[in-house]
């Protein structure tokens, strides 16, 4: 039984080729279900990515974390905090908040932005497979965009002494609105696309 290209299709979370039997498809290997697009727009990413990409000011200028010590508020920026950290010689923290608060979201920026761009307006020699790793890398990197978010929950869980609070900033609500739209553009994104406009 020969079987048509256009009768499959790839399972999102472990990437294994499936049968498209229609509305209700299983991947045989992880049991996931996976959703076949019912278009292929950009828009829908486009409007996501720009959403995420509005809520990501906020989210460095605002406090993202609220220290109330002894009566007396200090807060400090998601920059702010990777200063503090570094001049206080915890260095490797301060390398990981960096890389995964400014550098990984600003990357997951920039790495939608050419996709959406490229697959509408070939870009002279892309290659289609680095499109898909480009593509599977957003995926990949997405849960460690919330780290800031996580330590700021961990923080304000555990330190709640009588002389001591730390309660999260409106920077730690436009960050996770930011990290969320960022993750709905990138599952938006139709990777069919890549394939028509190699």
């Amino acid at each position: 039984m020969k079987i048509n290209k256009d009768e499959l299709i790839r399972c999102p979370i472990c990437a294994a080729v499936n049968i498209d039997k229609g509305k209700e498809n299983i991947c045989r290997r992880c049991d996931s279900s996976i959703y076949k697009h019912k278009y292929s727009s950009t828009e829908k990413s486009w409007a996501y990515l720009i959403t995420a990409m509005i809520a990501y000011v906020p989210a460095n200028l605002y406090p993202m974390l609220i220290t109330n010590k002894f009566g007396l508020e200090e807060s400090s920026t998601i920059l702010g905090g990777i200063v503090f950290l570094w001049e206080h010689g915890s260095y490797p923290i301060a390398l990981v908040i960096f890389i995964a608060s400014m550098i990984i979201p600003i990357l997951k920026f920039l790495v939608l932005i050419y996709l959406l761009i490229s697959v509408k307006y070939p870009l002279g020699k892309d290659k289609k497979v680095s499109k898909y790793k480009l593509y599977y890398m957003t995926e990949l990197v997405g849960p460690w965009s919330m780290l800031d978010v996580f330590v700021v929950a961990i923080l304000a869980g555990l330190i709640q002494m009588s002389n001591l609070s730390i309660v999260a900033g409106t920077a730690a609500t436009a960050f996770g609105i930011s990290v969320f739209f960022t993750l709905l553009s990138a599952h938006a994104f139709d990777e069919k696309l890549i394939k028509e406009n190699r």
